[in-house]
């Protein structure tokens, strides 16, 4: 695809550092009195083509904007339209009430933290080739804060994002750690249960055993006799597994 041919005359000096098939990476070009400056419109998180914002000022200081007049108020326009994105995704951010709502708040973020960077690296550029233009100095300083203001943002979403993935990690150890801890208790609680059961279950049978004419004295047998079983069944339910150890004691000599 050819690079797009706008209605100005580029020194050729200029031209010679073009390439034919795109205006390129953000950057500014001085050479020969002219100041071409390329910039990139704001990018889209869903997309990786960038569309190029093409600005000429000529020797007399007039700006042109992609061949047309009224240069400066078009390149503070789009000072203008990064700061209102700014000022959106700042919004979002405090809005952002779950973690994938973060996420697509870091997800516009990324590829605008990097154009601004690049723009503001290009309007330095352009400044220390004007020297003292006093417009080009405001819109590097401009560049300065919104590129600022977008590595900022990154970093807070990105810090928001880290801290609420760390609690919802220990929000579910605690869920799982009190899950563990109800599993537990219903394994001791059946192991007492289920020797006494047992032995009822046995005992409770319509057959004839030749206990039925026992005294008393053995139903009360029985029953502490299963509740021993099942104590003894609870401390080998949590009885601690032994670790092995593979250090040595060593005592210190005087």
């Amino acid at each position: 695809m050819a690079r797009t041919q706008y209605k100005w005359a580029l020194p050729v000096e200029i031209s010679a550092r073009l390439g034919s098939e795109s205006w390129g990476a953000q950057r500014a070009i001085f050479e020969a009195g002219h100041l071409l400056l390329i910039l990139h419109a704001p990018p889209k998180a869903d997309g990786n083509e960038r569309e190029h914002e093409i600005f000429l000022r000529q020797p007399t200081g007039k700006w042109l904007y992609k061949g047309l007049e009224h240069g400066e108020r078009t390149l503070a326009k789009f000072m203008d339209d990064y700061r209102v994105l700014l000022d959106a995704l700042e919004t979002r951010f405090e809005k952002a009430a779950d973690i994938e709502a973060l996420f697509a708040v870091i997800d516009s973020l990324i590829p605008l933290a990097r154009s601004t960077a690049n723009m503001k690296l290009a309007l330095q550029t352009a400044r220390e080739a004007l020297g003292n233009d006093a417009f080009i100095i405001d819109m590097r300083d401009r560049s300065v804060d919104v590129a600022r203001g977008f590595e900022l943002l990154l970093a807070d979403a990105r810090l928001a994002l880290d801290f609420r993935v760390a609690r919802s990690g220990e929000e579910q150890t605690r869920a799982a750690e009190a899950g563990n801890r109800a599993q537990q208790k219903l394994n001791i609680l059946a192991a007492v249960a289920f020797p006494l059961m047992s032995v009822s279950a046995v005992f409770g049978m319509n057959l004839q055993s030749g206990l039925e004419r026992l005294p008393y004295l053995a139903f009360w047998l029985v029953f502490v006799g299963g509740l021993g079983l099942g104590w003894f069944v609870r401390r080998w339910v949590t009885a601690a597994k032994p670790t092995a150890s593979n250090g040595k004691r060593h005592t210190s000599k005087k």
